[in-house]
């Protein structure tokens, strides 16, 4: 999980301008628009693999538009940010927790924040009683929102198990990874994806989830965090170390893994398994494997057994893996109900009049998006500020809630005496 803050592009300002040209003695306005701030995009972008990268660039901003100039020349745009990141990549506003973007797809790019509004040049506020506007809009001021990302793996197959059980292993043996491999706990800390390719152009990736203990579910260990690269795959490989190696009962190992996935999701204990008995090499007594076997055939689960430090037994468990994966769809993963998608966009127009300490206060996004965009030193601004309130419904409301001329408004900082 990595944090980012991000500040848009600030909108550029619409000019004040008026044609002066010769044989024209009275040329009209003429400022042109101020240009748009620039957004912030994230694509997705296949050649990557964790979000490592940010822990060395953390922030990220946008341009500024450029500011409008005369003979209606709007300003130059801002330039975008496009922040490259994982397939599988997680985006939330950090203040609120709300799902901002789920990256799953190939080639997909989000705004997730778009720059400010340039401002209008004096050209569009001349009317018939007011030829010579000498006013003109500020730009909309950029924003900054942290973002938190999160990468969840996308894999069709996952390696399941215990600490120290074989799955780094078993992943270096059967593709071209080479993660490190120790015989101490949580030597993977972070998960590793690999292709495995079998004969006759068959391949599937593979993804090596670090191990799981006793106590995942309520964050034991590292648990949350391993236990989120789960929901994605496909199909469980449940690796258990069948010799005990480390004095831990194999079935024990089983059951234990079960219950945290059901503790943290009911839709983990739904996906297919297959059971695979590790270290076989090692194993003393071979009726302890077939006892474990008749356990794990009785809850209905296939079962493999297997050496990975020698070999034996892979092709077979993993030619039956991309059998078992042609019956399971590969299914676009949604967002459950109670992580709907949120914009960080200001397009609340809704807003508020109550009545508190002898003033009207009004509150909300559109007076506060309205207001700024108004120079409050130059009276035609006011002017042009008093009607946007007419025709955003602040009048009308504040006529209902019995306002009188001579009355305070407060909108925010500023205060101003009520004239109808």
């Amino acid at each position: 999980m990595l944090r980012l803050p991000l500040p848009l592009g600030k909108g550029g300002n619409g000019a004040i301008s008026f044609r002066r040209e010769k044989y024209i003695a009275n040329g009209g306005p003429d400022g042109g628009d101020g240009g748009k701030g620039g957004s912030i995009f994230f694509d997705v972008d296949t050649g990557l693999n964790t979000l490592v990268d940010f822990r060395y660039s953390k922030k990220f901003v946008a341009k500024d538009g450029e500011n409008g100039s005369g003979s209606r020349c709007n300003g130059k745009k801002g330039e975008d940010v496009h922040i490259k990141v994982p397939q599988g990549t997680i985006i939330k506003d950090e203040e609120t927790g709300n799902l901002i973007a789920d990256l799953s797809e190939i080639g997909q790019s989000v705004c997730v924040l778009k720059g400010g509004n340039g401002g209008k040049g004096n050209v569009h506020f001349a009317t018939a009683t007011r030829q010579v506007p000498n006013f003109a809009e500020t730009g909309e001021p950029g924003k900054q929102k942290n973002l938190v990302l999160e990468l969840k793996l996308i894999a069709d197959v996952g390696l399941l198990g215990y600490p120290n059980v074989g799955k780094s292993t078993i992943l270096s043996k059967m593709t071209n990874q080479t993660p490190k491999i120790a015989n101490y706990h949580f030597t993977t800390i972070d998960p590793n994806l690999g292709v495995v390719n079998l004969s006759g152009g068959r391949s599937f990736v593979l993804a090596d989830i670090p191990g799981l203990i006793e106590g995942a579910s309520e964050g034991v260990g590292l648990g949350h965090r391993f236990l989120r690269h789960i929901e994605r795959t496909r199909l469980l490989l449940h690796i258990v170390d069948i010799a005990s190696t480390e004095g831990r009962n194999p079935y024990d190992d089983f059951e234990k893994i079960n219950l945290e996935l059901s503790k943290y999701s009911s839709e983990l204990t739904k996906k297919t398994q297959i059971v695979v008995a590790n270290k076989m090499d090692v194993l003393q007594d071979e009726n302890i494997y077939k006892e474990f076997e008749a356990k794990i055939k009785a809850k209905g689960y296939e079962v493999f057994k297997i050496s990975a430090a020698t070999g034996e037994g892979l092709n077979e468990l993993f030619d039956r893996t991309f059998e078992i994966l042609q019956s399971i769809p590969k299914v676009e993963f949604e967002i459950t109900d109670d992580e709907a998608y949120y914009s960080l966009e200001d397009e609340d127009d809704s807003f508020e009049v109550h009545f508190e300490d002898g003033k009207y206060v009004v509150t909300g996004k559109a007076v506060e998006n309205l207001m700024r965009r108004i120079n409050f030193s130059d009276h035609e601004s006011l002017a042009y500020f008093h009607l946007n309130l007419k025709k955003i419904g602040v009048d009308s409301e504040l006529k209902k809630a019995g306002i009188k001329n001579g009355d305070i408004v407060q909108i925010f900082d500023w205060e101003f005496e009520y004239e109808e």
